[in-house]
């Protein structure tokens, strides 16, 4: 008996990437995504251009919150660039709240974020939910789009 519920266990876990099922069970995340997604959020507030053309791939589209039009990367980096060149800082950066539904080579993070940011001089904090998706490529998780919603 003990064997086949092991075998059942090999089993689901094998077969859950290609039914749809998330991979993970209990709330437990695949390290690496979870730092994909903040190596983005960071590299975006730190001007790091190297790292999003890395990890924010040219076929990339994005609606921001309060955005009118989606976004594409070179959109993405020119407003990381200008945030930074403007001597923006990031002080703070939290997602309280991740679910993460992963169906094979893809994955869509569902959280709520706060980040405290600096600029002219003054500091503010920025809280609300966004939703990503990311998608295993050549080995690595890249991030090619998502939607964000600050809290009113």
């Amino acid at each position: 008996m003990r064997y086949k519920l092991m075998l059942a266990g090999v089993l689901m876990a094998v077969l859950a990437p290609l039914t749809g099922l998330p991979a993970a069970a209990g709330g437990q995340q695949p390290d690496d995504l979870l730092q994909a997604r903040e190596a983005v959020w960071r590299a975006w507030f730190a001007g790091d251009v190297p790292t999003l053309e890395r990890l924010v791939p040219e076929d990339t589209i994005v609606v921001g919150a309060g955005d009118e039009d989606f976004e594409s990367q070179a959109e993405v980096i020119a407003d990381s660039k200008k945030f930074h060149e403007g001597g923006g800082k990031l002080i703070r950066l939290e997602f309280p709240v991740t679910k993460v539904q992963r169906f094979g080579d893809v994955a869509i993070l569902y959280s709520r974020y706060v980040y405290e940011i600096e600029s002219g001089g003054k500091r503010s904090v920025h809280a609300g939910h966004s939703t990503e998706t990311f998608v295993l490529r050549d080995g690595h998780w890249v991030n090619p789009g998502w939607q964000t919603a600050a809290d009113k």
